[in-house]
């Protein structure tokens, strides 16, 4: 269903680091560590500037990807339209908030575009902890910015899309 990981990826390509969201490949440098040569992804956050080595070996471990296609947008938008089929409201925050984390981690949009819903929803009702408050803000910008990016627009006309969705509802 997403993008598929296993692939090379060359300087000036976007790619998808889980948690931290969408980077392009600035370069890849050979380096040596520990008596052996590696072969190193140097990529780039685009939201934060933050620089990040990978080894072009690992990239499969680590969840590397392609930006989802502009195709999977609305499988993406679907996961936000579809109702949670357990409740949330009688799971402790805590908890909670150890699904999303994990949810996060994966690098899924789809996973991350769950964790957008559930938290965006319970918000209409509750108010949300400091870490959930938190947890939605990472997940709203990681699903922005690769939608964003997959769709080729800016992040206002990509939000009213997403808030639309729940305007449905």
């Amino acid at each position: 269903m997403e993008a598929q990981r296993n692939r090379a990826f060359s300087p000036g390509d976007l790619a998808v680091y889980p948690a931290h969201g969408v980077g392009r490949i600035e370069a890849i440098e050979s380096r040596e560590i520990g008596g052996r040569k590696q072969d190193f992804y140097i990529m780039k956050i685009l939201e934060s500037s933050m620089v990040i080595m990978i080894p072009t070996r690992n990239v499969e471990s680590v969840g590397l990807r392609n930006v989802i296609h502009k195709d999977e947008v609305d499988k993406i938008y679907a996961v936000m339209r579809t109702k949670r089929t357990v409740s949330i409201d009688n799971q402790t925050w805590n908890r909670r908030y150890r699904e999303y984390m994990d949810k996060i981690k994966t690098g899924s949009l789809f996973d991350v575009a769950e964790v957008f819903r559930d938290l965006f929803l319970l918000k209409l009702t509750k108010d949300l902890s400091f870490g959930e408050r938190k947890l939605l803000d990472t997940a709203q910008g990681l699903l922005l910015k690769e939608l964003c990016t997959a769709k080729n627009k800016d992040e206002r006309a990509v939000m009213s899309e997403i808030e639309s969705l729940f305007q449905a509802q």
